[in-house]
């Protein structure tokens, strides 16, 4: 599961990691289910942002997948996989979604939104860091 303690450590070293770059996001924490864990918007962050940022990380908690590994993911599918996939709601394949995981198992997801794909990524390892969690 994902303490909240945990949760609120990821994403105040996100929103800090973001500060220092200069962009406003949204950071959301969900556990294993896709349940929301924690949620930080920062002032000035987009407004569609906040359901991205929660999307990435259900998605990324959904299948253990960071949502930045679609694209080469869907590539080896069927064009029926590769077009469906993406429709699904909730289902964001960009990057800026992260798996938690720990000691091997699946336990959550980190979702930032407001930045680049990159940008956003960079928040989300920012908190995982924070964390205690490694990408492994």
């Amino acid at each position: 599961m994902v303490h909240w303690e945990a949760a609120a450590a990821g994403i105040a070293a996100a929103a800090r990691f973001a500060d220092q770059a200069g962009i406003k996001v949204n950071i959301a924490v969900v556990d294993a289910g896709g349940n929301l864990a924690g949620f930080l918007r920062m002032p000035g962050a987009f407004l569609h942002s906040i359901d991205i940022a929660i999307d990435k990380a259900y998605t990324a908690a959904g299948f253990g997948l960071p949502t930045s590994a679609w694209t080469e993911a869907l590539a080896t599918h069927s064009p029926a996989v590769r077009d469906g996939i993406p429709m699904r709601p909730r289902m964001v394949c960009f990057g800026g979604g992260l798996p938690l995981r720990y000691e091997g198992q699946l336990i959550g997801g980190i979702g930032v939104s407001g930045g680049s794909e990159q940008e956003d990524e960079a928040c989300a390892k920012a908190g995982i860091a924070a964390m205690g969690l490694t990408l492994d």
